[in-house]
């Protein structure tokens, strides 16, 4: 991870942890069966993944919109359109059971990749950035499909 803030990388890593909470907590019966006498049953197994999930594509749409406010014209317009897809894209494709919401935020981060790497090649993103978000996406989409696989 060289040349990433230790910030950014501390914050990403830190972002993960309910995911791989998520994930263990499904692969684990007492792990969540602790959680759910503990914390409840929102915040275990595919539920936590999936609802988590959702919250943090909206959250990069925001980031990809603070990205597109370093270009004009045209290219804005284009960058600030495709900052809302993943916002969008959770919002609509959750919601209609867990396999089939976990799936479309799989789709969702791997698009939400795709995008990273568009802004990322138009020089809208940092030089570390897809050094970062590349581990981010793997960890999450591995979690998310413990939920959907398993």
């Amino acid at each position: 991870m060289r040349g990433v803030p230790t910030s950014a990388l501390l914050l990403g890593l830190a972002g993960l942890i309910p995911f791989v909470w998520g994930a263990l907590t499904q692969l684990m019966p007492s792990l969540a069966s602790w959680g759910m006498s503990n914390l409840g049953a929102r915040y275990v197994g595919v539920s936590l993944v999936i609802f988590y999930g959702t919250i943090i594509l909206a959250f990069m749409s925001g980031v990809l919109w603070g990205f597109a406010t370093k270009t004009s014209g045209l290219k804005a317009t284009v960058c600030y359109a495709l900052s809302v897809v993943p916002a969008l894209w959770g919002f609509i494709m959750t919601g209609s059971g867990a396999t089939t919401s976990g799936l479309n935020l799989i789709y969702g981060f791997l698009g939400l990749l795709a995008l990273d790497f568009a802004f990322w090649s138009w020089r809208l993103a940092p030089s570390w950035w897809m050094r970062l978000r590349i581990v981010l996406t793997v960890v999450v989409v591995a979690c998310l499909g413990v939920g959907v696989f398993l």
